[in-house]
């Protein structure tokens, strides 16, 4: 429990806040140029994402790449999930949901692919908690991590307006040079971790937030986006999201 920063009562919360949940998630979601070279190009039939719910990358995954699809976290209202699927066009058994906690999970099911998108940086122990993504990883298979880049600008966006959301994150893990390092001491082969996006800015349930505070938000996203147009580059500074893509020999 030491190496958690959140427990189920903060993701109970958290999805208690949120709000149309149920959402058609588009054809260009973000990370679906990198998902669907991935999948082409390695021939991926089943996939797992973890951490996921209530299941964004999994119905993306399904729908528009047709792939065998595993949902495992350790908070799940099926309820939320069934209602996604449907708003999809998808069968409620067109995926797999798995309500357990990684850390006593035990299973013999290794798959093609397996992602997460901003699950590892909720660990203190980054190391630890990408190896749980590699047990679950086929040989040939390709593991697939991003998570937010905290570490600039929308760092200081979130440390400034909402420091119990920030605090949630361990802020060492948003870094490609370790990230790249564990997989390759891990044994995997054609790794890469890069800055992806040229910039944004968000807050957790911005509703909330002032109104000073939300025009604030407002005027820096819409800056960064003008600056990043004129000048458009991925860096530690502005990038949002940071990628992680390794391979299972």
């Amino acid at each position: 429990m030491e190496n958690l920063l959140t427990d189920r009562n903060f993701w109970v919360k958290y999805w208690e806040s949120k709000t149309d949940l149920s959402v058609v998630i588009p054809e260009n979601y973000t990370f679906h140029r990198q998902l669907a070279d991935i999948v082409s190009e390695n021939n991926v039939k089943t996939a797992i994402e973890l951490g996921g719910f209530p299941g964004y990358y999994a119905v993306f995954l399904k729908k528009y790449l047709k792939l065998d699809v595993t949902l495992l976290d350790y908070f799940v209202h099926p309820p939320i999930t069934h209602q996604l699927l449907k708003t999809n066009g998808l069968a409620e058994n067109d995926i797999e949901v798995i309500e357990a906690d990684l850390f006593n999970y035990e299973t013999p099911t290794q798959y093609d692919l397996v992602l997460s998108c901003g699950l590892i940086e909720h660990f203190l122990d980054t190391e630890d908690i990408i190896k749980r993504h590699i047990a679950l990883v086929k040989s040939g298979g390709t593991l697939f991590i991003t998570l937010p880049n905290f570490t600039a600008v929308n760092g200081w966006f979130q440390k400034k307006f909402d420091k119990e959301n920030y605090n949630k994150h361990n802020i060492d893990s948003m870094n490609p040079v370790l990230l790249a390092s564990i997989c390759e001491k891990a044994g995997l082969k054609e790794v890469k971790a890069s800055y992806f996006g040229k910039f944004s800015v968000w807050l957790e349930n911005e509703k909330q937030k002032s109104i000073g505070v939300r025009l604030f938000k407002k005027f820096v996203w819409l800056t960064g986006k003008v600056f990043t147009k004129i000048i458009p580059f991925e860096s530690k500074n502005l990038s949002p999201y940071i990628i992680l893509t390794a391979k299972k020999i």
